[in-house]
């Protein structure tokens, strides 16, 4: 899940069109391949995010003027976005001819036989192929949009992880340092700890009220009725505790409960979530009311110290002055973690937090299958990416990291892009579930209530354990 990017392109994003890649690609293949769909309007549906606002805004009119095919990007909310493309692909309406897939939601849509396998469309119309098109180009993050065959049904768009953001200019301040010392006997780091970060943002929530500033020690998307919050306990909390995959052991028959060799309900989550409602209850008042939309502007707006947050929004939270007051001020570090987790992880068991993304699918409806083809290759070469990735954090082929404009921007994101090369097998997607939205839906009801406190934490999370597994059972998952 991610940054809903309300405020249209950033500053950042339109300066770096101005140097697109548009001379590098061969514009006679693209006009004479292009040449018998003339004048045909391709439609899209997405999340507004800064991503997709760069396809919308500089990739589409620049496909449009080289090809004569106009692409229009309708841009919308999350829940929007989802709604409108799966009522289209269920009626088979055709009214798009491309979808945003986000990482989480693509099993399902395999398992609907939603979307055009694009590899075998390509090898069937070959004079369409493009030679600076090649699937191989991606990282791996590529593989959460093919089938057991290898196929591929999404143009990755964007990739980027959840990171530990925290202020430079507060923990380089040699006042703020020498005081911190004092006050807790060691010296003011990125957190590595839970215990650590903790403290940090205890620290930074007092010396904000003490000095009369609006800043608090740490972010939190804990809104009490958006998904959003369920998302972060799941997927950038909880992890970092030892539970993975919502605590669902799907070789156990889908056990969720510790009764039932799950671990929603375990010691470990309780813990988890014990932790982050603390770290909610001193973070910025609208916290509680607060998506990934809110958690992006808070941390760029100056309001924390430290935080988790979407990788797509440290561009513009780093280096956009027209968006952000903390350009220049921002580090990247890895999330704190429980004892043992690292090396659970790097032993191949489980991830440190989220590796988010998404792709362009066409819907197994599409009119305009043969245009809207040549679109998805145009946004998946290596050519244009370098642009994209500097004005909207995110990496999908492997060239890019390489391309000297994106290691100046590495630089002033304090080696984010360095972080996703190096460090990115740390973190996954979600849970290949073709569950997913089922079981989120039924317990996110009890997750609010533990939020707003109705619920304590060991009993929520025992609900929402055994409504996993009703939920499973009733879906045939659970025997």
């Amino acid at each position: 899940m991610k940054f809903a990017f309300k405020m249209g392109a950033s500053a950042l994003a339109l300066t770096v069109a101005a140097t697109s890649a548009y001379a590098e690609i061969d514009e006679a293949w693209w006009k004479a391949a292009a040449e018998p769909y003339q004048g045909v309007t391709i439609r899209g549906v997405t999340e507004s995010s800064p991503p997709s606002l760069y396809i919308r805004e500089v990739l589409a009119p620049e496909f449009e003027a080289l090809t004569g095919i106009r692409v229009d990007v309708e841009t919308t909310s999350w829940d929007q976005m989802f709604d409108k493309a799966i009522k289209d692909m269920e009626a088979s309406t055709g009214i798009y001819d491309m979808a945003y897939i986000e990482q989480d939601i693509i099993y399902s849509y395999l398992s609907r036989n939603f979307l055009t396998d694009l590899t075998q469309f390509l090898a069937d119309n070959p004079d369409l192929k493009a030679a600076t098109y090649d699937e191989s180009n991606f990282t791996t993050f590529a593989d959460y949009f093919k089938d057991d065959a290898g196929h591929l049904y999404g143009v990755p768009m964007e990739a980027f992880l959840k990171v530990y953001l925290y202020r430079t200019d507060l923990f380089n301040d040699p006042e703020i340092q020498a005081e911190f010392k004092e006050k807790t006997g060691r010296d003011l780091v990125p957190a590595k700890t839970h215990a650590e970060y903790a403290e940090v943002a205890q620290f930074f929530t007092a010396y904000g009220e003490e000095n009369d500033l609006d800043l608090w020690g740490t972010t939190a998307q804990a809104h009490t009725g958006h998904v959003a919050s369920w998302y972060e306990y799941f997927e950038s909390v909880a992890p970092t505790f030892g539970v993975y995959n919502w605590g669902i052991d799907a070789d156990n028959n889908y056990g969720a409960s510790v009764a039932n060799g799950g671990e929603m309900n375990g010691p470990e989550a309780v813990e988890a979530m014990t932790w982050w409602l603390s770290m909610r209850d001193i973070a910025p008042p609208e916290s509680p009311a607060s998506t990934w939309t809110e958690v992006g502007t808070t941390f760029g707006a100056g309001r924390a110290a430290q935080g988790l947050v979407y990788g797509e929004n440290a561009g513009w939270i780093a280096a956009d002055e027209s968006k952000s007051l903390v350009v220049g001020k921002v580090g990247v570090a890895l999330p704190p973690l429980k004892d043992g987790v690292m090396e659970e992880v790097e032993g191949g068991t489980g991830y440190i937090g989220y590796y988010d993304g998404g792709a362009f699918g066409m819907p197994h409806s599409s009119k305009n299958k043969e245009a809207t083809a040549l679109f998805l290759q145009y946004i998946g070469q290596n050519e244009v990416q370098p642009d994209w990735a500097v004005a909207a954090p995110r990496v999908t082929n492997t060239a890019t990291y390489d391309d000297p404009k994106v290691q100046e921007m590495n630089e002033k994101l304090s080696g984010y892009y360095d972080l996703i090369k190096d460090r990115g097998y740390l973190f996954a997607g979600a849970p290949a579930y073709p569950f997913h939205a089922q079981v989120r839906e039924a317990t996110a009801p009890i997750f609010y209530q533990i939020l707003t406190g109705d619920l304590g934490v060991q009993e929520g999370l025992d609900q929402m354990a055994a409504t996993a597994e009703s939920t499973l059972t009733e879906l045939g998952y659970r025997k």
